[in-house]
């Protein structure tokens, strides 16, 4: 019998942690305890480590693809919350068509690249 893998969890950094966390609510995840104080983020087949632990350099050299059915639905429903101000740095692209595939890029508020695709 082979070795199998049955969830790969990644641990992602949080400058403010409290921030990031409302960050993540805001766009749809749901918020769990997880070991030591972290949280688990879920959203569908999706789920990561969002930890209280934060590194400027790998913050900024750390990315998420998401793989989604409608980038433009997801635009449209990060555009208003990143717009509101409540989220310090967050930030995000237009969306833009490339290979027969629209996507687009949403900044967390510690410099996390998130990226959009379908």
């Amino acid at each position: 019998m082979k070795p199998t893998i049955t969830e790969l969890l990644v641990y992602t950094p949080a400058e403010d942690f409290e921030l990031s966390k409302s960050f993540y609510e805001a766009l749809g995840f749901e918020i769990t305890e997880a070991w030591a104080g972290d949280v688990d983020c879920r959203l569908g087949g999706a789920v990561f480590r969002l930890q209280n632990y934060y590194k400027k350099d790998w913050a900024e050299n750390f990315m998420m693809l998401f793989k989604v059915e409608d980038a433009q639905l997801w635009y449209d429903r990060v555009k208003p919350i990143i717009d509101t101000g409540n989220f310090a740095n967050a930030r995000y692209s237009e969306p833009e068509t490339a290979g027969g595939a629209t996507l687009f890029h949403v900044w967390d508020p510690c410099g996390i690249l998130l990226i959009f695709i379908s």
